[in-house]
């Protein structure tokens, strides 16, 4: 009696579920990995006391040293800022806007960009700051 050894044929690996799988764990990252688009601008953020922390999901607005306004990477006009954040706050599930701005803006230029942000229809407008030490 002959008896035949069975060879393993390890070429017959099925590796589709593993890449189903791999597929599904780039979406999920994807999905759930939230984008924080902060502008490289210079600049020095007034100090406050009660400074709190903003959410990642507000509309943030830029006024520069120079007072150059910027809204999604993009410089804007003041005629313009309601406009572009009406159209910005209707896709947004949270309606509130960040004014980050520098210390050195005038007063009656971040008045005018808040103003801008509330005519557009954002329910919370803030300014960003830095906390106080102390």
């Amino acid at each position: 009696m002959r008896f035949r050894k069975k060879s393993h044929n390890v070429d017959n690996i099925d590796v589709s579920p593993l890449i189903d799988m791999v597929f599904i764990l780039l979406i999920f990252f994807m999905v759930t990995t939230t984008f924080v688009k902060d502008m490289q601008l210079e600049i020095n953020r007034p100090s406050a006391a009660s400074a709190s922390l903003a959410s990642t999901k507000v509309i943030r607005v830029y006024i520069d040293a120079s007072s150059e306004i910027y809204i999604d990477n993009q410089p804007v006009k003041l005629w313009a800022i309601q406009s572009k954040l009406r159209d910005l706050l209707r896709t947004s599930t949270e309606k509130s806007v960040l004014v980050i701005t520098d210390d050195k803006v005038p007063v009656d230029i971040l008045i005018d960009v808040i103003d801008e942000a509330r005519m557009s229809g954002a329910k919370d407008v803030a300014v960003s700051t830095t906390k106080e030490i102390g």
